[in-house]
């Protein structure tokens, strides 16, 4: 077992003893069984030159090649280990998170491959000359350092700067990654390279992942996308994300895929698109709660239990009159240290903080950050209930403002 560290650099002399040059790079085969194929060889005179592994003899002190070599070029699915795997980030789909590539072990078995990666620390060192000393000084206080290895099979490399994905795992276990963690990750890469791991994945988890990513990435994507499969992704993205998206998309392609929403979703997409004409009215969300100022408290839960299976977040029940009026608001620790018997209206706090379309968003956010919201309400002028903005909603205002 070999560490790219420990011969990146190392001189490669032919076989009659004369200097070719220094190992640049490796170029290997990028696929299930990552066979090593090419040498980079940088000469003397600094130029570099690719030569097919058929012609390494040996890997000792030196590198040994054959007298006599063709030179070659990358081919189609080849990679090069420096540029495209040694210090990027991958998805280790055992431990189900995203990892930065510090090394990379070269074996040989009937031919040269590439076994696995090592992440830890002890990699880092190794490429400044330091292991030994590390290994040495905690040994002094009894402990012991180990690589972090991880084998090809358990990880799941992207290649960034050729646009090309190479999947090497059933999705399931890409799917364990936290779509946040992934959607992260994507934004490193090309449009292309992401259009291909959502291809891979099931609807529900692309949706989350596309949720995820920057709105750049969004509008983007969903305008490569056909109408019909933008609106699949679309019907299970929150509404207000959608609307975003949708605005982001332009208008001639907002008016291609909307039609292909189902028609509770496109109510509640359309609804929020004529909100969005002002800049509070963008950041509104439909998805919130509110029940009648004569529901008990059993009332209640039962509703919660069965109309907010597909809530995101629910921190605020909102009260309302008869004619539909904002009269008051509770949260969830108030309803569930109430008697199951009694009314709402009797617990309820009646001075509401609320937000109208035309409340600059500074002031919202003070408002939330005073009071200690994590929502706030959007009434018109009847105070009937728009919408509600979420302390997330404002979360870009907050960090070019203040961070």
């Amino acid at each position: 077992m070999l560490y790219f560290s420990e011969i990146k650099g190392k001189k490669v002399i032919s076989e009659d003893h004369v200097l070719v040059g220094y190992l640049d790079d490796l170029i290997f085969q990028a696929s299930e069984f990552p066979q090593l194929t090419k040498l980079i060889i940088r000469l003397p005179n600094s130029q570099k030159i690719i030569i097919d592994i058929d012609a390494l003899i040996k890997i000792k002190h030196d590198i040994i090649i054959k007298k006599k070599y063709n030179l070659s070029k990358l081919s189609e699915n080849e990679l090069y280990l420096v540029k495209n795997l040694l210090d990027k980030q991958i998805i280790d789909i055992k431990g189900h998170k995203v990892i930065r590539v510090n090394d990379v072990v070269i074996q040989y078995k009937e031919s040269w491959y590439i076994s696995g990666v090592d992440v830890g620390v002890l990699g880092l060192l190794r490429w400044i000359k330091l292991e030994k000393f590390f290994k040495n000084l905690y040994e002094l206080f009894g402990w012991k350092m180990k690589s972090i290895f991880l084998s090809w099979a358990d990880i799941q490399p992207l290649e960034l700067a050729r646009g090309q994905v190479f999947l090497k795992k059933k999705e399931e276990k890409l799917q364990k990654i936290r779509s946040e963690d992934l959607a992260d990750y994507l934004e490193k890469t090309t449009i292309r390279n992401v259009k291909k791991v959502i291809d891979t994945l099931n609807t529900q988890y692309s949706a989350e992942v596309l949720q995820n990513l920057n709105i750049n990435y969004q509008s983007a994507i969903f305008r490569s996308f056909p109408p019909e499969k933008a609106a699949q992704f679309l019907e299970v993205i929150d509404s207000d994300e959608v609307v975003d998206i949708l605005l982001a998309v332009g208008y001639k392609k907002r008016q291609l895929i909307i039609p292909f929403l189902s028609e509770s979703k496109k109510q509640e997409v359309i609804y929020l698109l004529d909100l969005s004409k002002t800049s509070i009215g963008k950041l509104i969300t439909s998805e919130y709660f509110y029940v009648d100022s004569q529901m008990t408290v059993f009332q209640i839960l039962n509703r919660i239990k069965t109309e907010t299976t597909d809530f995101s977040l629910l921190n605020y029940i909102y009260v309302i009159n008869q004619e539909k009026q904002l009269i008051g608001v509770i949260n969830l620790h108030e309803l569930l240290l109430q008697s199951d018997d009694v009314v709402v209206f009797k617990f309820m706090t009646q001075n509401v903080i609320v937000v109208h379309l035309t409340t600059p968003e500074e002031i919202v956010v003070k408002k939330m950050l005073k009071y200690h919201l994590v929502a706030l309400p959007v009434i018109d002028v009847n105070k009937k209930i728009l919408g509600i903005i979420t302390l997330d909603d404002v979360g870009d205002f907050i960090l070019k403002q203040w961070i």
